[in-house]
């Protein structure tokens, strides 16, 4: 029989402790670290009965601890934010393959326009845009982001069709433009004014995105530091 959660709450402190440096959500003036350690607590909590303990316990709190912080930051922002961020036709700033401007001409945006906009204003001082310092510092500042891209990678492998699999090398990895992905691969269109497998690129690029998505939301790669 292992230990219980309150025989391990000082291992547990100290190993949430040692995320406090990283969350830099400041523009959420009504969330500092006391009430997310809190947030954290209960989580691992809940999750004690996963612990296996022939297995060390600092490494298996890493990973409990990570995930849910991620689920925080997505929470507190994607879930409000306009849903041109995670779409596979936003261009740039603002702009969009389908409909050239980030607008309510989309049926997706003007749903969040009318829905969620509010929400997401009063939850954010400012936009999501001018803290993304703030919301992604966690990730880039105490992730080992090389290992946990190549985690990623071949767990992606694992799940994508052949020809998927191929697009998402070529995308995401050697970081060819759409353009040479299209050529390479072969894709052609007979769309007046199209760039050569413009619809090919966009529904794989969809289902990349949202295979990828899946994975990261079930914690199904490990976090490396």
């Amino acid at each position: 029989m292992g230990p219980t959660f309150e025989e391990s709450i000082d291992i547990i402190d100290q190993e949430i402790n040692k995320r406090k440096n990283k969350w830099t959500l400041t523009a959420v003036a009504w969330l500092d670290y006391e009430d997310v350690s809190q947030i954290l607590r209960i989580h691992i909590f809940k999750k004690w009965h996963l612990y296996d303990p022939q297995k060390p316990l600092a490494p298996w709190l890493n990973r409990i601890i990570t995930r849910q912080i991620l689920n925080l930051l997505r929470n507190i922002y994607t879930n409000f934010c306009r849903p041109c961020l995670r779409c596979a036709a936003a261009e740039g700033e603002d702009g969009c393959r389908i409909y050239s401007k980030q607008c309510d001409a989309c049926p997706l945006y003007a749903n969040w326009e009318k829905s969620k906009k509010a929400a997401h204003n009063v939850k954010l001082p400012v936009s999501l845009e001018s803290h993304s310092q703030e919301v992604f510092s966690l990730s880039s500042e105490s992730l080992n982001i090389e290992r946990t891209a190549q985690n990623l990678h071949e767990k992606m492998k694992t799940v994508l069709k052949a020809f998927e699999w191929q697009a998402y090398r070529l995308l995401f990895i050697e970081h060819k433009s759409e353009d040479e992905t299209a050529k390479i691969l072969g894709f052609k269109t007979s769309e007046i004014g199209r760039k050569p497998g413009y619809k090919h690129i966009k529904n794989i690029k969809k289902t990349i995105i949202a295979k990828a998505t899946e994975i990261l939301n079930k914690g199904d790669i490990d976090m490396v530091y």
